[in-house]
């Protein structure tokens, strides 16, 4: 009897909200790792071409081989990117993120016995390999477990492990050659592998594979290891969102497609050209599709991405008071505590004006950089040539350099990446979008040494300012705010008339109603 009254009291009582997010944020350990040795790798060649440079000892990279290591794993990551999508719907979720962490386990040890220079681009185009594939597994597991309240801040998160393990990997260039970091790095996937087994699959995947009792079992899981009752609504939520998945997706209309549904029996080819057609070119996968790729370009192009390879010897190219290993590790400092700031302001400011004010900052201390050195450094200067860095130092140029390292800090891509898509397209178009995030990086780590052959430091540097200002102006207009929205609400956002893919802002608002007063006179 004592029992009883027990299990009606807990019965009646609510899971705890700390206990509801705590089993969330659990549950994105597997992914956090993942994006830890993401952030690793993709700042390794950072704390290498330094080395490697024309190094006297042991393996050696000339101005060209320097270049095409520091940019080699942006070739490869789009590849990597590619494949995720596929892999992701065959192996679901949490077996995806199990997987993917071997080529980078391969790829550290072939750094760390690297023996000539085929084997270490191997390893380096590895590295991106790996690094492409963690894209669709991280960014479709966190946005399908997480609820809507505190997608953005667990998004967010993901993102504070990348700036963790771009920290780590500047403080270990600093302490260790790059041979033993590639060693120490190793810890990282094996750990997120063994995380892996603590966690559950997302009830979306479950539930669009018929695993009803296993997707219940799930979301039990994920608000709070708590009983069926308490997650009944939004179980019958997803059930319902999931009974839209299973309709054929060219005629929309019998929801039992292996029996009824006359495309069924099209061949597979065929078949899959015609959900080609009708999943990835549909408006509500197309539209925030080229709205996170055009993100990206302004992205990458405006930020840290171009200069992180050759990023030690631009500190001391520019005059910087600080010696170029110092400062690296500073910025890893700051991407870490920026992202901080970011699941904190993400909440209350919106993702839509951190994005734009992101945008606009890493702009505006682009062009102060340029101007500085116009004004202060001499044609001479290059970045590749130490003989050539400026005698004279100063703390301008590393003031303004921060403030970029702040403001690149700040932008949000990767969030809106776990949540703007529909769930038949999410993983491709996950894929496809990180893929042209790495492929801009490519272009700019790569026309990095022609811009500043043509154009000198300065000129470098304005051309990166115009690019953010294009793309502030571009996410003005075009982003909308989807904080605190359900993945249904954004689907349906992106599904309606084209006028609503412009964002809510008073400015616009102004600017459509003018415009329909002057026709309408």
């Amino acid at each position: 009897m004592v029992h009883k009254i027990q299990d009606q009291i807990t019965s009646t009582i609510p899971v705890s909200r700390i206990r509801c997010i705590a089993s969330q944020v659990i549950a994105c350990m597997p992914p956090n790792f993942l994006l830890l040795d993401l952030g690793m790798a993709i700042s390794f060649a950072t704390i290498a071409v330094p080395s490697l440079l024309n190094a006297k000892e042991g393996l050696s990279l000339d101005e060209t081989q320097a270049s095409w290591f520091g940019s080699l794993s942006y070739l490869t990551q789009p590849v990597g990117a590619l494949l995720s999508g596929p892999i992701v719907d065959f192996c679901g979720r949490k077996r995806a993120n199990f997987l993917v962490n071997i080529p980078h386990l391969v790829a550290w040890i072939l750094m760390y016995f690297s023996w000539d220079l085929p084997s270490l681009f191997i390893a380096n185009g590895l590295l991106g390999l790996g690094t492409g594939i963690m894209e669709a597994p991280i960014n479709s597991y966190v946005g399908e477990i997480s609820e809507p309240s505190v997608r953005g801040a667990l998004c967010t998160l993901t993102q504070l492990f990348t700036s963790i393990g771009i920290f780590v990997m500047y403080f270990l260039g600093t302490v260790v050659d790059w041979r033993t970091a590639a060693l120490i790095s190793l810890v990282v996937p094996v750990s997120s592998m063994a995380f892996v087994f603590l966690v559950p699959e997302t009830p979306v995947w479950l539930l669009s594979r018929g695993r009803e009792k296993e997707a219940l079992k799930s979301l039990c899981y994920l608000r709070g290891w708590t009983k069926i009752e308490d997650v009944k609504e939004e179980f019958d939520e997803l059930v319902e969102y999931s009974k839209k998945l299973q309709k054929c997706v060219i005629c929309d209309k019998i929801d039992d497609v292996t029996k009824s549904c006359e495309h069924y029996k099209m061949n597979t080819f065929k078949r899959s050209m015609y959900k080609f057609r009708y999943v990835m070119l549909c408006k509500e996968t197309m539209r925030p599709l080229v709205l996170v790729m055009m993100y990206f370009l302004f992205f990458v192009m405006s930020g840290l991405a171009p200069i992180r390879p050759n990023m030690v010897n631009i500190c001391g190219a520019l005059g910087m008071a600080q010696d170029g290993k110092v400062v690296v590790l500073m910025v890893g400092i700051i991407t870490f505590l920026t992202a901080l700031v970011v699941v904190m302001l993400i909440k209350v400011v919106g993702k839509r004006k951190l994005a734009i004010s992101a945008m606009l900052g890493t702009a505006i201390f682009c062009a102060a950089l340029s101007a500085y050195a116009r004004k202060n450094l001499a044609d001479s200067v290059y970045s590749y040539d130490t003989s050539t860095f400026p005698t004279e130092k100063s703390y301008l140029p590393l003031v303004l350099f921060y403030m970029v390292a702040t403001f690149t800090g700040l932008a949000v891509p990767w969030v809106l990446l776990g949540e703007v898509f529909p769930f038949r397209s999410r993983a491709s178009a996950q894929g496809i979008a990180a893929a042209s995030n790495y492929i801009f990086s490519f272009l700019g780590a790569k026309t990095f040494i022609d811009l500043e052959v043509n154009l000198k430091l300065w000129g470098t540097f304005a051309t990166y300012s115009g690019f953010g200002f294009l793309g502030t102006i571009y996410l003005y207009f075009y982003l909308p705010e989807t904080e605190g929205k359900t993945l249904q609400e954004i689907e349906d956002f992106y599904n309606e008339d084209k006028s609503r893919t412009f964002a809510d802002d008073p400015f616009i608002n102004f600017f459509k109603r003018f415009k329909r007063k002057k026709y309408s006179m």
